[in-house]
């Protein structure tokens, strides 16, 4: 694991340069994937699935690389019910924006990104509610609310298979906070779609959370993400390797399924993740 302290000085010398340079990313439109429909890999809210997709050239044409986005869970119902109309589309794509700036990871400057910059990138839209893990097939009539993370992700994926990423030469799938999160729960999967000859690694960017108690001695954290775990049913879903040991609930931490993935994975977290400091460990 690699961490960086919190005094991250370098990232306004950054954004200094991109406003100097006039090197914002390019804006890149929404592909909403209106087929998924069909097979019931929808949002919260029962819209499609979508992404964002730059395609690759040059040397990296056949190259892929696949982010997640993240944005925190739903624990129950009411707040699932609440996430449907989250102004960033995180519970339905009525509500994403269109266009995303490609920066960082997948901006095209070489100056910036000089790794991946040529790659195929693709941006995929959160809106489920649980890092793309969870499939229950029924639906509530009262709430509409459709918990259908897992689908997502497949169905992405076979469009993405059948846009050139089956010839893939090299791919990395990375994910950010809940992203990076779903980048462990779904790294083999991801491994196991492509050819045995494509070099396949994952990336978790701030995915790993503690299973710490707060200042008080409560354990904050656990008890949300049974919460989670329980409002999804994503028992069945979770990694066998890890619900055969422990409580399905603990099996949502990073660090009980980690040591089973198989794939090479690579993981990044800040020393200070100011986040689940003020969101699990003080009392507000």
């Amino acid at each position: 694991m690699v961490t960086s302290s919190s005094g991250q000085w370098w990232l306004c010398i950054l954004v200094f340069l991109q406003i100097l340079l006039k090197t914002e990313g390019d804006l890149v439109n929404i592909t909403y994937v209106n087929k998924a429909v069909a097979k019931g890999a929808v949002c919260l809210d029962g819209s499609p699935p979508a992404y964002h997709f730059d395609k690759g050239f040059g040397q990296g044409k056949k190259n892929w690389l696949l982010n997640l986005e993240g944005g925190a869970w739903c624990n129950n119902v009411t707040d699932c019910i609440a996430r449907k109309s989250n102004i960033l589309g995180w519970g339905s794509s009525k509500l994403m924006w269109t266009q995303l700036n490609f920066t960082g990871i997948l901006s095209n400057k070489s100056y910036f990104n000089p790794d991946f910059y040529n790659w195929n990138k693709v941006k995929i839209r959160y809106c489920d509610g649980a890092s793309f893990t969870a499939d229950m097939e029924a639906v509530d009539p009262d709430t509409n609310l459709y918990f259908r993370g897992a689908r997502i992700f497949g169905v992405v994926m076979e469009e993405l298979l059948a846009k050139g990423m089956k010839h893939a030469k090299n791919a990395l799938l990375s994910g950010c906070s809940s992203g990076g999160l779903a980048v462990m729960f779904n790294c083999d999967r991801f491994r196991a779609l492509l050819p045995k000859k494509t070099k396949v690694k994952c990336f978790s960017d701030a995915g790993f959370f503690l299973n710490a108690k707060d200042i008080s001695g409560q354990p904050r954290i656990q008890e949300y993400f049974n919460q989670v775990v329980m409002t999804h049913e994503l028992e069945k879903n979770l990694p066998p390797s890890c619900t055969s040991k422990m409580k399905a609930g603990l099996c949502f931490f990073p660090q009980n399924v980690a040591q089973n993935i198989q794939t090479p994975l690579f993981i990044l977290n800040p020393a200070y993740d100011s986040w689940q400091v003020s969101s699990f460990l003080v009392i507000r």
